[in-house]
């Protein structure tokens, strides 16, 4: 992740003049999805055929989605871009089955072999999750030979909070994992991730993917034209205002559980020092337990059992659209961080951070690739930990962090972080180093 592509990407315009090759990537949500996960199908496909791909994106119709739509996301989407849609199963009541990868499996399997068949595609591109969905890929490959990879936007088998107690749902959900992900990576020629740490257990799982497979690390990188677009639409916040008097931090995007203990930590200190903090505000927007429910929260219970619940703390919990985010980080004094336990968590909204503008506060596991993003570019402070055996690092160092970040705001302005260092993590960068690797894996055939 820390080379600079910008050099192999204008190579790669002008060699791939001459040859076109199609790409399928299989992604059941797509804009007018607002999960997060489809900027990642989302960005590739806008700059692919920059570089000699053109995209066939194959996704689920949005009368399946479950989440609400996001029409204006959609408005980002290059008007020629080939979109195919298929139906799913519905939601049953009770919902017994929600996940849409195993509601269009089979649709999405008999399109995407009818594709291949028909228009000589060069490579499958599966990014996950869905995590079912990329059983497809051997299908396709033991049927017509194509090329394949699965690209781990979050791992597959993962230790999670329930999942060591037998027979409960996330326990057989991981004995599942276990099973069906050697078979999905067996014949894949590439498996990508937004970090290195989300494939690096697949290679002690699958020791002979060494020899077989490439394997490389991409973020999911910024756009800084998302950002352009909002700027233009010029619209007001909606969850909170502009108050000179108050300094109001976001923090914008789902919550992951092993989040927790370090939240506490933060909520700790904040806790022990609230007159340092008469004038602050931080909004978590989109951290709820469902992404449609405004009552599902997640933060307010923490807050309150720390006492600082709607003075210091407030919480937003339902999902808002992409370019609603990035119209409240515009509405912003800085933008908060919290990451994870976990050294291969990378929040991709450092990338967002970065393009906003505004100063970043982060918190972050030291070995996150997202704390080296901002010192590089000079857009914030970070204060690292190493994982549960330093959380409480975070309460002891925090409250001085935070007065150092005040000064840090004061003297901010937009032209002092280095854009010139976040450009190997645009959008189109971390682009030109996928196609790199297909070109490589096509190489090895």
């Amino acid at each position: 992740m820390g080379a600079d592509f910008s050099p192999f990407s204008r190579n790669l315009e002008f060699l791939n003049k001459i040859v076109i090759k199609k790409i399928l990537i299989i992604s059941p949500h797509y804009p007018p999805s607002n999960l997060a996960a489809v900027h990642r199908s989302r960005l590739f496909a806008q700059h692919l055929p920059s570089f000699g791909w053109e995209p066939i994106i194959l996704c689920v119709h949005e009368d399946y989605y479950e989440e609400k739509l996001d029409w204006n996301l959609y408005q980002l989407l290059p008007e020629r871009q080939r979109i195919e849609k298929v139906k799913a199963f519905a939601v049953t009541k009770p919902r017994l089955i929600g996940d849409i990868g195993l509601r269009a499996f089979y649709q999405l399997r008999k399109k995407a072999l009818q594709l291949v068949k028909n228009e000589s595609i060069d490579f499958v591109y599966i990014p996950i999750p869905s995590f079912y969905v990329s059983m497809i890929g051997p299908y396709l490959h033991r049927k017509t030979g194509v090329n394949y990879g699965i690209d781990y936007i979050d791992p597959w088998v993962h230790a999670f909070p329930g999942s060591d107690k037998k027979f409960s749902r996330h326990w057989l959900s991981t004995q599942l994992a276990k099973y069906l992900e050697p078979k999905a990576v067996k014949h894949a020629s590439l498996i990508t991730g937004v970090a290195e740490g989300y494939y690096q257990g697949v290679i002690e799982r699958n020791p002979v993917l060494k020899s077989t497979c490439l394997f490389g690390a991409m973020p999911y990188g910024g756009e800084k034209l998302d950002h352009e677009y909002v700027m233009k639409k010029n619209q007001a916040s909606y969850l909170f205002q502009k108050n000179p008097n108050v300094l109001q931090l976001v923090y914008a995007g789902a919550f992951l559980p092993k989040a927790l203990e370090p939240l506490r930590q933060f909520f700790a200190a904040i806790a022990a020092s609230k007159e340092q903090y008469q004038d602050v505000l931080f909004h978590f927007i989109g951290t709820g337990f469902s992404a449609n429910d405004s009552e599902s929260y997640r933060i307010k219970p923490v807050a309150e059992e720390f006492g600082i619940w709607n003075t210091i703390i407030k919480e937003y919990p339902a999902r808002i659209p992409y370019l609603d985010v990035l119209m409240h980080l515009d509405a912003a004094d800085g933008i908060f961080i919290l990451g994870s336990t976990e050294a291969h968590y990378t929040p991709s909204k450092v990338y967002q951070a970065v393009l906003s503008s505004k100063p970043v506060l982060a918190v972050l596991h030291k070995e996150s690739s997202a704390a080296n993003v901002l010192e590089r570019t000079k857009a914030g402070l970070v204060l690292r930990f190493n994982g549960e055996p330093e959380l409480d690092k975070i309460r002891f160092e925090f409250n001085q962090l935070f007065n150092e970040f005040r000064s840090f705001c004061e003297l901010f302005v937009p032209e002092q972080v280095r854009l010139s260092e976040f450009d190997q993590y645009s959008a189109r960068n971390v682009t030109a180093r996928l196609v790199e690797l297909l070109s490589n894996a096509l190489k090895r055939v």
